[in-house]
């Protein structure tokens, strides 16, 4: 296009992404030009007449004092896509019972969307958001029809990871999980518990540690999965993984030589120990720009939806999307040792 428009690269990259100091006859007639090609059309953003351009984004609570990387990669998708297609992204902390935050925003109109990073068994938050018909999406996967869920399926990654595990050679596993109330834990687990069934593998033979929250008890886990002879842990995510990992190793048990470890949730910290940890790989970013870009698409593919009570989705909208995940193999479950 620059050579046969006689221009620069960066004069047609300017005129097609609006940004930049260039002269209107000249972006004019680069855009007509790409547009007579069929290589480029001018976006509607610009044109949006009703609604805020804002979205309001419910980070939980314990993010803060926790420090889930998760949460972290997911608000970076969703305010990589948010900023690109031109809206503003404004946080609200989560609390389990409090959600006066985002009933101030919704209420007075101060958002046009909603975006959860996380679902809970009876979620006060989801439960507003679909009684008012709210355009909300949510990370994660809930009952209700009219909130789009963009999520990966936990309870098959899950059984994939333990699957691999059994194949391994693997029998006697410890299951270590947080909240219960957190739908995600009670899926992985129901997926772990799919794979021994599937493998006929019995299930009071295993060590199941649920709600685990409090690192003063986890001496007293690890003494326990030693003392009944648990061949490998698999963790519920990657917080629980990097205080067991660090913890075991303090106390000098050899990984994979004494026990072997897994973590059903990947993270960068997951990498740093020696050995890695064997993990299922799910990509927070992705599941950030997909949520944001499916919930922007729905404002502004339907009219008078954005930042109004009773604007939910018309039939054969919504759902729920399922990204891909990946099993990462890494030395923590070497079973040459054993």
């Amino acid at each position: 296009m620059a050579i046969e428009l006689g221009v620069s690269k960066s004069t047609v990259s300017r005129a097609l992404s609006g940004k930049g100091r260039i002269g209107e006859e000249t972006r004019l007639k680069i855009r007509a030009y790409a547009q007579e090609k069929g290589i480029w059309k001018e976006t509607k953003l610009e044109k949006r007449s009703t609604g805020t351009g804002n979205l309001a984004v419910v980070i939980p609570a314990d993010v803060y004092t926790i420090g889930y990387p998760f949460f972290q990669e997911s608000l970076l998708g969703i305010s990589e896509v948010a900023g690109m297609l031109k809206y503003h992204v404004m946080l609200v902390t989560g609390a389990s019972n409090d959600i006066t935050g985002l009933e101030e925003l919704v209420g007075n109109g101060k958002v046009d969307g909603a975006i959860l990073m996380r679902s809970m068994q009876g979620d006060r938050m989801l439960q507003y958001l679909s009684e008012r018909s709210f355009p909300t999406a949510l990370i994660g996967t809930c009952e209700y029809d009219n909130i789009l869920q963009v999520d990966t399926d936990n309870r098959a990654s899950a059984a994939s990871l333990c699957s691999l595990l059994i194949s391994q050679g693997y029998r006697r596993f410890a299951f270590i999980l947080g909240s219960m109330s957190y739908l995600v834990n009670e899926r992985r687990l129901k997926g772990c518990m799919d794979a021994l069934d599937r493998y006929g593998i019995p299930m009071e033979q295993q060590l199941v540690y649920n709600n685990f929250v409090n690192m003063e008890i986890l001496d007293s886990i690890i003494s326990d999965v030693i003392g009944k002879r648990a061949e490998c842990i698999i963790c519920g995510d990657d917080v629980i993984c990097t205080r067991l990992m660090s913890r075991m190793q303090a106390e000098g048990y050899r990984i994979p030589k004494d026990i072997s470890i897994a973590s059903l949730y990947n993270s960068v910290n997951l990498e740093c120990f020696s050995p890695a940890v064997t993990a299922v790989n799910i990509s927070a970013r992705q599941l950030g720009n997909e949520t944001a870009k499916r919930l922007i698409a729905w404002l502004e593919e339907t009219p008078g939806a954005a930042g109004r009570e009773g604007g939910g989705k018309t039939e054969g909208e919504g759902g729920r999307i399922e990204l891909n995940y990946e099993i990462l193999v890494r030395k923590s479950t070497g079973r040459m040792y054993r």
